[in-house]
């Protein structure tokens, strides 16, 4: 492929999901855009959020209350004028999403003829939703949308390499970025993308957990990529673990929305009479908001119910809610749930915790900036001190909206200005691996040892012990990378053993604990407490 000046070249958006696709049609009226998927268009983890996305729509709600919801979630490190920003824009987001399409669950008598729902940590119903697949419905919506339009190129099974900054072209300048070396897999060749400029909308860290709620692609990708680039990281150590994913040998990644326990199911203990008993219900012991509290107290508790009686899992009980409103409410997960031989209107559903989403990530404004001039992040990617240490439910999807549209104008406002031609990538040293079987191994040592020394709860000596192993892993994938020619596989665990030791490194910074950060060492949460900011200078590699 030759390279273009970057007064031509088109933006390049590094995933396809919710963030990634808002910028890109956003840009796409002015500007040409290459939207890179690793995989499938359809794999992205937006497809898999089922509860909604916060609207701010009723009447008794208002702006104060959605950032006090949010603030009090994030337990005391959110940004406030973030949350305030986001908050105002919300419903404008929910606007454009029913513009686009997206077919959200109807009430006559609801704000712009939308139901509204309620999840875990918000005072009122605000949630607008499609049934219990939102993010499907979103997805789909604006993955056709984005399909339709000229000026859009989505190449499915490219995945990014790594940024290509101002070391690259040997320039002493603050690293900026001017493209991206991507993998395409069909073609098995790594191309050189110029770009006037870069998006990072990759998701977040989920597979370097053993058990999470995310999909394949979570690998922390451009997290990893922006940290070899010079960019600051912030609240790595903020993991959010989702209380109820579903336990079941067949299916480990599947997730039972916060939304079932808003309309009044509850989680309760194993009944050691008949199987499918009504169980002792545990919430408020732990918490008097019971299931309604944020997840982080939720996912504790089940931690700490579960160790206390030695269980795999305890049930979330929602048959009392009738078959008839849980096949209206919950199609999906009634549907898959009996495909898997449990009758969720006659069963309580056996789940666990999860790693399910990254609270830090990236440092960018509310532009989508990062520290590398060309270089933007939108999406769980990234940290704007929106989630603090524990993300609101359904803030989520609401972030990408709000901020992947200022990040495209940010984008269409900026002088784009002609460039060198880039080095092309160098295979002069690698060769073919001679077995996958080192990537396979150190993909699952990993996952292990991040699910039992980084999890739920830690302490100081299993954090020390993970730093320890990780090092080494790192040591060995880095030589690995340097000596043989890259894979999808190899790529993915060379960002994921960078994106666990950042999170390793910032539990170790926090000696407190707050949100989603428990630890025994330090159980207590201080008066005054900071984001954990991470910062490193690009260095100079092979290629």
């Amino acid at each position: 492929m030759s390279n273009e000046s970057r007064s031509s070249a088109p933006v390049v958006v590094i995933g396809a999901g919710l963030a990634g696709l808002v910028v890109a049609l956003q840009l796409a009226a002015r500007r040409p855009v290459v939207v890179l998927a690793k995989r499938g268009l359809d794999e992205a983890a937006t497809a898999w959020a089922q509860g909604g996305i916060v609207g701010g729509l009723g009447s008794d709600d208002s702006v104060e209350s959605h950032v006090r919801d949010t603030q009090d979630a994030g337990a005391g490190l959110v940004d406030e004028h973030t949350a305030r920003f986001i908050a105002q824009h919300s419903a404008a987001a929910i606007e454009w999403l029913v513009e686009s399409g997206v077919p959200f669950s109807e009430d006559p008598d609801g704000p712009l003829g939308l139901h509204l729902t309620r999840e875990g940590g918000h005072a009122v119903r605000r949630i607008a939703h499609a049934a219990d697949a939102t993010g499907k419905a979103i997805h789909d919506a604006l993955l056709a949308r984005a399909a339709q339009h000229p000026n859009i190129s989505l190449r499915e099974r490219w995945m990014a390499v790594d940024l290509i900054t101002s070391r690259h072209l040997k320039r002493d300048e603050t690293p900026r970025c001017y493209g991206v070396y991507a993998l395409d897999m069909d073609a098995g060749r790594v191309e050189t993308l110029p770009a006037a400029a870069v998006v990072l909308a990759t998701g977040g860290v989920g597979k370097v957990y053993r058990y999470t709620s995310n999909p394949d692609t979570a690998t922390g990708d451009g997290i990893a990529m922006a940290w070899r680039a010079g960019c600051r990281v912030a609240n790595m150590e903020f993991i959010q673990f989702h209380p109820t994913c579903l336990y079941h040998p067949q299916e480990r990644s599947f997730l039972i929305t916060e939304a079932m326990r808003g309309e009044g199911a509850y989680l309760t203990l194993p009944n050691t009479g008949a199987p499918g008993g009504v169980g002792t219900r545990f919430m408020p012991d732990h918490d008097p908001r019971g299931e309604l509290a944020p997840r982080d107290i939720v996912a504790r508790a089940i931690d700490f119910e579960m160790k206390k009686h030695g269980l795999d899992h305890v049930w979330l009980d929602a048959r009392h809610l009738g078959e008839a409103f849980l096949k209206e409410h919950f199609p999906t997960i009634h549907a898959r749930c009996l495909s898997l031989g449990i009758d969720i209107a006659r069963q309580p559903i056996p789940v666990v915790p999860a790693a399910h989403y990254t609270c830090g990530g990236v440092v960018t404004d509310l532009e989508g900036r990062t520290d590398s001039p060309g270089l933007y992040a939108v999406g769980e990617t990234t940290y704007t001190g929106l989630h603090g240490a524990n993300r609101l439910a359904s803030n989520s999807l609401l972030e990408c909206v709000v901020l992947g549209r200022t990040c495209a104008q940010r984008i269409l406002e900026s002088e784009v200005a002609a460039e060198p031609a880039l080095p092309p990538w160098d295979e002069s040293q690698v060769e073919d691996a001679d077995e996958q079987v080192v990537i396979a191994h150190n993909w699952d040592e990993l996952r292990l040892l991040m699910w039992n020394y980084v999890g739920i709860v830690r302490t100081t000596r299993r954090l020390e012990r993970a730093l320890h192993r990780i090092k080494l892993l790192k040591g060995e994938i880095e030589e690995y990378y340097a000596n043989f020619r890259v894979t999808r596989d190899l790529l993915e665990l060379r960002n994921l053993v960078v994106c666990a030791q950042l999170i390793v490194g910032s539990a170790l910074r926090r000696h407190e604990s707050r949100g989603l950060h428990y630890s025994r060492d330090f159980p207590h949460t201080l008066p005054v407490s900071f984001p954990t900011v991470l910062t490193r200078r690009a260095k100079s590699e092979r290629r």
